[in-house]
């Protein structure tokens, strides 16, 4: 897409997602570029553990008045307690590894493609899908990075609109 070709407002609001991508860039470039590192913190200490899962949780869900810092606290020890007991850190952090050097947002094939934005600017789309090449679009105004802990409604909704027509 040209950048160039947005209107004034929309590239305001691109320098925005920009500013708040780069504040959160470091958990994605360390994980992303030395994902053993991190896995040994993950498979070490629980207390690592704990402040790895917490931290994205309290930065990248929507606080609402009954979950002022996202996802409450018995769901987050029960998403930190899978991942300690399981000792499957180390694995989740290879897989965002190999996920940031795809280098296809939008992968070829014949397989349906759909895509979810929650907490959604109506930029993102001008941005990810120009051409309008993802069939199945949905952009909801709640929910942040984990939709299935924050909207699971949502999120099983779109899912079963999604899903509807493949049986």
């Amino acid at each position: 897409m040209d950048l160039d070709a947005l209107a004034d407002d929309d590239r305001a609001r691109l320098l925005v997602l920009q500013a708040e991508a780069a504040e959160g860039m470091g958990y994605l470039k360390l994980q992303s570029t030395h994902p053993q590192t991190v896995g040994y913190a993950l498979a070490d200490s629980p207390a690592f553990q704990l402040a790895w899962i917490a931290e994205p949780f309290h930065d990248w869900t929507e606080p609402v008045p009954e979950r002022p810092h996202g996802v409450d606290t018995d769901r987050l020890l029960t998403n930190v307690s899978v991942y300690w007991f399981t000792r499957t850190g180390p694995s989740a952090a290879h897989a965002l590894d190999e996920n940031a050097h795809s280098h296809e947002w939008i992968p070829s094939g014949d397989a349906p493609l759909g895509w979810a934005v929650f907490g959604a600017d109506p930029l993102v789309r001008q941005l990810m899908d120009p051409e309008h090449r993802i069939e199945h679009w949905s952009e909801y105004e709640r929910g942040g990075h984990f939709p299935a802990l924050e909207v699971p409604d949502l999120l099983v909704a779109d899912l079963r609109d999604f899903l509807r027509g493949r049986r």
